[in-house]
């Protein structure tokens, strides 16, 4: 009886030990994880109100906001770094509040669980603790003044400034964690003999997907700091990095993702070295002097092209290395691989090669860029459009293979020398391109009477590709995608026959029918899907995987 007593009062002091350290734990993760605010000594922009014009037409001072009839939202700011970020919260407050509802609510059907919701936060927390330390005043600033604009809603997760700190290393997490064709995306340049009029040609599918709600609300923002060059970018409510942009000088900036490892604890954001590229570089060296200043936690490619040098390079880094790729050429192609010779035959990257869908996209912009002729702005936007596979192998719609996915935030086209910049419009890369001339823009005082500021002589027309059959079709795949997140009842025949040569209207139909106690019907939908194009290799292990594991049921 006393070895029973001695035996529960031995566990009961180890399990108080485990809970105190358990706490303590706790305590120091919530400890750590908390991040001050930068001090700010003139706060007076706080008081500063916004003038309604109607019709979506806001100002304040110098600044504004207005919504184009392209469906894209201008935004020009200007001033010291708290002032800037402090107007682009109070002009842009609603598309702000919405973003972060966007993508809490794309966090909350990836993670339905509460539980697992809170754990994330500290996890995050934890993982970002130093990531303030990793951002310049000037950016924590912007920052900050912009979080004054943000919603009460999400207390819960952090404070205002928390957030939306935090929100700026979310595109890094996302591809270190997963390595996913969340950020599939693709970029090229020509010039001088291989463009038509010689001139530098660039463009990029910015292939980042969060949900339809994320892209829905896409902000083209001028921006004329206190300090360095003014500059353009393609942004969204709250965010001040850089993921596609141009300056006043002529240089542009993209970025690729690239095979990461996983990381230990933050380092600059991603996007934040691109802004900074912008903001201060006037030329190639400078942009590669600024991109070896920073410590970044995943591995990335700046395609960096430049008016003054009259030619494009691509910066490859990551955590402990950086690199420059030069073709030494008249054009430039870059994907999600390394090219430069200090990266190219790194494991990471050669798994990238092998295992993912970066080479053969590469391979299919060789392709179009051989069959193009001297290049375009109306050829870039052509290909950027593009839906196939090589030798223009029908892929299905949606593949990861395809320059284009179909998923696409953003596409856009630069003639750096022109200062002329081209945004597409929705849906995707297929709406109208719009037009912007810095040189204009940059000029101009506000705008009068809420007219429009970009060149409509410029335009370049939608893909008459929405006007197909094919597309009314993949916008049934898309709804038949959507009711199988949703749990709904479908017909995996017509699920298949609204997209038949993707691979992954059969993945789908097969998870679906598997789910349902077919399991026959499951393995003819995974076989099918193997006789197609798959992107890459996890998914055709996946499928294999299925096959074998029900195989080995039935027997």
């Amino acid at each position: 009886m006393r070895s029973i007593r001695k035996t529960g009062k031995w566990l009961l002091y180890s399990i108080g030990v485990l809970m105190l350290i358990l706490l303590c734990s706790f305590a120091y993760v919530v400890y750590v994880s908390k991040t001050d605010p930068p001090v700010i000594t003139d706060r007076g922009s706080l008081k500063w109100q916004r003038e309604d014009h109607g019709n979506g037409f806001y100002t304040l001072g110098n600044n504004w906001l207005k919504k184009s009839k392209s469906g894209l939202f201008e935004l020009y700011v200007e001033g010291d770094a708290f002032e800037r970020g402090v107007v682009n919260g109070k002009l842009s407050k609603e598309l702000l509040v919405s973003q972060e509802d966007y993508f809490s609510a794309q966090i909350s059907k990836m993670i339905p669980s509460t539980f697992y919701l809170h754990f994330l936060k500290y996890v995050i927390g934890w993982f970002n603790r130093n990531l303030d330390k990793n951002i310049i005043d000037e950016y924590k600033q912007e920052i900050y003044g912009i979080s004054e604009s943000a919603s009460d809603a999400y207390g819960y997760i952090g404070t205002n400034y928390q957030r939306i700190l935090n929100y700026h290393a979310a595109h890094d997490i996302g591809h270190a964690l997963q390595n996913m064709a969340l950020v599939g995306c693709t970029s090229f340049g020509t010039w001088n003999a291989a463009s038509e009029d010689s001139t530098m040609i660039i463009g990029r599918n910015f292939d980042f997907y969060v949900g339809d709600d994320f892209a829905r609300n896409k902000i083209i923002l001028f921006e004329k700091p206190s300090q360095g060059y003014r500059f353009m970018s393609v942004t969204w409510g709250g965010f001040i990095g850089v993921v596609s942009g141009m300056n006043e000088k002529g240089l542009t900036v993209t970025i690729n993702a690239a095979k990461s490892s996983i990381p230990s604890g933050s380092a600059t954001p991603v996007s934040l070295v691109a802004r900074e590229i912008l903001q201060y570089a006037a030329n190639i060296d400078e942009a590669i002097a600024i991109a070896h200043q920073r410590t970044m936690f995943v591995s990335e490619s700046f395609l960096v092209g430049s008016a003054a040098d009259n030619k494009a390079v691509v910066i490859e880094k990551t955590p402990d290395t950086l690199d420059v790729y030069d073709p030494k050429s008249d054009h430039i192609l870059c994907s999600n691989h390394f090219q430069s010779k200090a990266l190219a035959g790194s494991e990471p990257n050669i798994e990238q090669i092998n295992e993912s869908a970066s080479a053969y996209r590469y391979r299919r912009l060789q392709e179009l860029l051989q069959e193009k002729g001297k290049n375009t702005v109306q050829n870039t936007v052509s290909i950027l459009r593009d839906r196939k596979g090589l030798h223009d192998a029908n892929i299905g719609m949606g593949n990861e293979k395809a320059l284009n996915q179909l998923i696409a935030h953003h596409a856009i086209v630069f003639e750096p020398k022109k200062l002329l910049v081209w945004v597409s419009t929705s849906p995707w890369q297929l709406g109208e391109f719009v037009a912007y001339d810095l040189n204009k823009v940059f000029a101009m005082h506000k705008p009068q009477n809420n007219r429009e500021i970009y060149d409509s002589a410029l335009t370049i027309a939608a893909d008459t590709f929405l006007l197909s059959r094919q597309y009314k079709n993949f916008e049934k795949y898309r709804e038949y995608r959507h009711r199988i997140a949703e749990g709904e009842a479908i017909n995996t025949d017509s699920l298949v026959a609204s997209n038949p040569e993707f691979y992954h209207a059969y993945v789908l139909a097969g998870d679906y029918c598997l789910r349902h106690k077919l399991p026959d019907r499951a393995i003819k939908y995974y076989e099918q899907a193997l006789t197609k194009e798959i992107a890459t290799k996890q998914e055709e292990a996946y499928i294999r995987r299925q096959i074998a594991d029900i195989q080995k049921k039935l027997q």
